[in-house]
This record gives C-alpha cells, sequence and structure tokens, in this order.
C-alpha cells in the first residue's frame, strides 16, 4: 500500500518522492486507491495555508495564495489537462485531430478561456465562502482538493482509453472494483470523522448534503465520460485533469448554495 501511496503522490503532485523498486502498470493503476489519500494531505496544505497567511495578508488576497498553493501543489496538470481538453472541444475535425490538437504542447485561445474563467469561478466561490461561519469555510477547503481525486478514480472505472499511449490509458486500462471500492471507503471514513468530531459545528441537514453531493459527482462523472467518448473516443490524462477541475468549482458552488438554502 506504501508504494501505491507514494506513486499516487507522483504522478498527482510535485512532491519530489519516488519509488526504489521496480514498479509496474499494475503498480501505477492500484496508486489510484490512494488517490483520496493525496487530495486529503492538500486539503490540510490548503487550511495551514489560509491560517498562515491570513495572519499577515487582506483575505483577498489570502484566497489568490490559496489557489497558487493549490495549483503548484498539483504542477498546474489539471489546469493544462483543462485548456487542452476545451480547445480540442471547441476544435473541427474528426476525433483524432482533436486528440493531436490536446497533444500539441500549445495552448489556444478557448484554453486560456478556460483557465481564467475556472481560477476566477474558484476565487469568487472561496471569496463568498469566506464570509460564512469559519468551518463552512474550512470544511470547503479540506474537501476541494479530495472529492477530485474520487472523481477521477470514478471516471477511470467508468471509461475506456482515447488513445493506445500516454499514462492515462495505464489507469484507465487496469483500473478495477478493487480500486473504486477502496477511494469510495476512504472517502467515506473522512467523511464519518469530520461528522464524529466537528458534529457539533454542522447543521441537521449535513448528512442529506453528503448523500446529495456524492450522487450528484457520481452522475456528474458518468455524463462526461459519455460526453467525451462522443467527442474524443474515450479518455486520457487531459480528460481526467478537466474532470478534476471541473468537480471543483462544481463543488464549492454546491457548497454554497445549500448553505443559502438549507442553514
Amino acid at each position: 500500500m506504501m508504494k501505491h501511496l507514494i506513486l499516487a503522490f507522483q504522478f498527482l503532485t510535485i512532491i519530489p518522492i519516488r519509488v526504489n523498486t521496480g514498479i509496474s502498470d499494475a503498480d501505477i493503476a492500484k496508486s489510484s486507491s490512494a488517490f483520496v489519500i493525496v487530495g486529503l494531505i492538500q486539503g490540510i496544505l490548503l487550511i495551514a495555508t489560509d491560517y498562515i497567511s491570513g495572519m499577515v495578508f487582506h483575505p483577498d488576497l489570502v484566497i489568490g495564495i490559496i489557489l497558487l498553493v493549490l495549483v503548484l501543489s498539483n504542477g498546474g496538470f489539471h489546469l493544462d489537462g483543462l485548456a487542452d481538453t476545451f480547445d480540442a472541444i471547441a476544435a473541427r475535425g474528426d476525433k483524432e485531430k482533436k486528440l493531436s490538437i490536446m497533444k500539441d504542447s500549445t495552448i489556444g485561445p478557448i484554453g486560456v478561456i478556460a483557465i481564467v474563467l475556472a481560477l476566477l469561478l474558484k476565487f469568487l466561490a472561496l471569496n463568498g465562502l469566506s464570509h460564512f461561519p469559519l468551518f463552512t469555510f474550512y470544511f470547503s477547503l479540506f474537501l476541494m482538493p479530495i472529492l477530485p481525486k474520487w472523481t477521477m478514480v470514478i471516471s477511470m472505472f467508468y471509461g475506456k482509453p482515447a488513445r493506445e499511449d500516454g499514462l492515462g490509458r495505464i489507469f484507465i486500462n487496469r483500473i478495477s472494483f478493487k480500486e473504486i471500492a477502496i477511494s469510495t471507503l476512504i472517502l467515506f471514513l473522512l467523511l464519518i470523522l469530520l461528522q464524529v468530531f466537528f458534529s457539533r459545528y454542522m447543521s441537521n441537514t449535513q448528512y442529506a448534503f453528503y448523500a446529495v453531493l456524492l450522487v450528484t459527482m457520481y452522475f456528474f462523472c458518468r455524463v462526461w465520460v459519455n460526453f467525451f467518448d462522443k467527442k474524443f473516443g474515450g479518455l486520457n490524462g487531459d480528460t481526467l485533469g478537466a474532470i478534476s477541475e471541473i468537480t471543483e468549482i462544481i463543488f464549492l458552488l454546491m457548497v454554497i448554495v445549500w448553505s443559502r438554502l438549507f442553514i
């Protein structure tokens, strides 16, 4: 399990850790079961960033620093995937042409717009949440990197590879129900621990929110998997990055809507 956890950190973050022993494609695929744990560490990092930077900087600047830390910790990979995906969606032509656009290292105007809008929406959502009770804000920071890791695993389980090369193919071809079960179990345990230790800060509708959130994210994954299958013939690393970025936005918006309507 430790090997899989290290591999998960290696593929999802810029933390300079390496596996000393030999690794196989199966090991890489199994590391998806630890993706949620990577999100957990990132969530704690974001809370620490808010606490430390909040001692010095204006709240608006703190939100910007939080997003900077999130992007840097991911190495910008997910934003790059979002940009490439939307460049390909906007392009005319067959699936092969769209895939070649995604493989190109340059970013087109649609990709730039996608990055700007994604960061802007996350900034505005977090800024709005910063005016909610402190627990709600920290709850959002904590889960924001965790849920995308889970939706990536869900998407890889149901999706098929769009091309025969690339790292995404290794995950999508080899992930099994075991990885999705472990990932989901870890997520459930985290939500239960939040409820146990912080129940006095939560509303009576918290369990209902968890249910709506997870069901929404699950169907969101199925919709995007089907959409990308029609557009590109399947998933690749870029589309998984796009799913991760969009998940973060949807989650933040759901927290805001639920808090205003039911708390």
